[in-house]
């Protein structure tokens, strides 16, 4: 990928999407650095740079809420509750993320993105104060609510990046940021366990209030300052009111909703029964090295600028059915000799993280074409069913495996990605935007150029023009240049 990528003119550039006013200062009253300020006579550009600073971001503000998961026992003994009331710190964080998403990500659409990340990634910093310092049980579920609502920062970077982004790279820049946000996942587990087995678990979180306090300095002198979408003067209420027509009545949504739902809760199935796999018969491994296979995930899951890169170059509907056969394909090795060697267990650590990644962008990149002012919104909705799915598969997975064991748990995401790809087979890939089933569009599989929209075009002419014109002045100041190094070649 280049290291500069010019945003496309359909939402950079146009007044039709975006506002053009200048904005000296973030809440009225913090300066937002004058190299960062929008510039309504340039284009906003998209860097490298900027995309990873967005994944690096992702990555420990999504941490919040995984941090406590290795942890658990700890915090029962610190606050002497049971093990059945401590599991509901997790339950209570990711109520609160949900609530984030329904709530407040839908903003994206409304208001400018980098005070409001900003405030959030404040937010999320200042409550974990409260976490790591209390010592009382009710008042750690209550902040951690609060701290999984401002954990939605990384459903309004995604839009963000799809916005910023040239159509040709969006899925490469949507792929990058989500791979951030897998390797939170990830990498949060593995540190807070290796974190507890030595030291106090307040230590988690006096690590995770440097880390976002880090990113807030990062992102207030990193992140431009880009206008807010062009609604028409639509109210908040009018936005959520959106978001519930766009959920019934998008028939692409839809699908990619079912699809994202029953994918991850294969995926988490797979990640919570591993585990209890993993730690009884034939393996008995310990904690510590259960939670070092989060190690292999994360090399697929830097796998995303490869993974972007093959969808921005097909049709996101192919991207996805080739995804979803290969997770079907991983998931009978898993069946078959996930509990008899370990081997398997390593190949499919690898291939569901790769392959689930690769569904996830073409889904999200196929869904932000349906409206490029509602992409906060629609992004929101497929993070809604994203995280019902993993509430699906943490509870119905474990119920399968301790009652029947490793094998039908396995069986059972084999029979939930077979269901994704029936889902994707009744709609096919060139459908219009309101057709529910069937094939039409033809059958072509590549991604083609987008034609000039009238923008495109006369920003191009006036190129053009400017170009010639400047040519012709180049060539006149040659052509005297020329006359008057005759006439003293003559006068010599």
């Amino acid at each position: 990928m280049c290291d500069t990528l010019p945003a496309p003119a359909s939402t950079a550039a146009t007044d039709d999407t975006a506002t053009n006013e200048v904005i000296p200062r973030d809440f009225f009253f913090i300066p937002v650095p004058k190299y960062l300020r929008h510039n309504p006579k340039e284009q906003v550009r998209f860097s490298l740079w900027l995309n990873v600073l967005f994944a690096f971001a992702t990555t420990f503000i999504v941490a919040n809420m995984f941090w406590c998961q290795p942890i658990l026992i700890e915090l029962a003994d610190a606050f002497n509750v049971s093990f059945e009331k401590i599991s509901n710190v997790p339950t209570v964080l990711q109520a609160g993320y949900a609530t984030g998403m329904l709530l407040i990500a839908p903003l994206g659409d409304l208001v400018r993105r980098r005070p409001l990340v900003l405030l959030l990634s404040f937010t999320a910093c200042a409550l974990t104060f409260g976490v790591a310092f209390t010592n009382s049980f009710v008042t750690f579920q209550v902040i951690s609510f609060f701290v999984g609502v401002a954990t939605c920062v990384p459903q309004i970077l995604i839009p963000l990046a799809a916005d910023l982004a040239p159509p040709a790279r969006r899925a490469t820049a949507i792929s990058i940021v989500i791979s951030g946000l897998l390797l939170g996942i990830l990498i949060a587990r593995v540190v807070a366990g290796l974190i507890g087995q030595f030291v106090t678990w307040r230590v988690v979180f006096y690590l995770a209030i440097g880390l976002q306090g880090f990113i807030f300095f990062l992102l207030y002198f990193l992140m431009p300052d880009f206008p807010a979408v062009k609604n028409g003067g639509v109210t908040y209420w009018r936005i959520i009111y959106s978001m519930l027509k766009f959920a019934v009545t998008e028939p692409l949504l839809v699908q990619a909703s079912l699809v994202c739902f029953a994918s991850m809760a294969c995926f988490t199935n797979f990640w919570v029964t591993l585990t209890f796999l993993l730690g009884g018969p034939p393996y008995f491994y310990s904690t510590l090295v259960i939670g070092l296979f989060g190690l292999v995930g994360m090399f697929g899951v830097l796998m995303a600028p490869l993974v972007g890169r093959l969808v921005d170059n097909l049709v996101p509907w192919l991207a996805t059915v080739i995804a979803t056969v290969a997770l079907i394909l991983f998931q009978a090795v898993q069946t078959g000799a996930g509990g008899v060697h370990i081997a398997a267990v390593i190949i499919v650590c690898f291939g569901i993280d790769v392959f689930r990644q690769m569904q996830q962008v073409s889904l999200t990149s196929a869904v932000f074409s349906i409206d490029p002012k509602a992409r906060s919104r629609l992004n929101a909705i497929i993070l809604i069913s994203v995280f019902m799915g993993q509430i699906m598969g943490t509870s119905v997975g474990t119920k399968v495996f301790v009652k029947f064991g490793w094998r039908p748990a396995a069986a059972l995401s084999v029979a939930w990605t077979g269901f994704t790809l029936v889902v994707m087979l009744v709609r096919g890939p060139h459908c219009s935007r309101y057709t529910w089933f069937g094939y039409e569009g033809g059958w072509n599989m590549r991604k083609h150029p987008a034609p000039p929209t009238p923008e495109t075009a006369a920003t191009a002419a006036e190129t053009h023009t400017a170009d010639s014109s400047q040519d012709e002045e180049t060539a006149v100041g040659k052509v005297e240049a020329l006359i008057v190094t005759e006439g003293q070649r003559r006068s010599v």
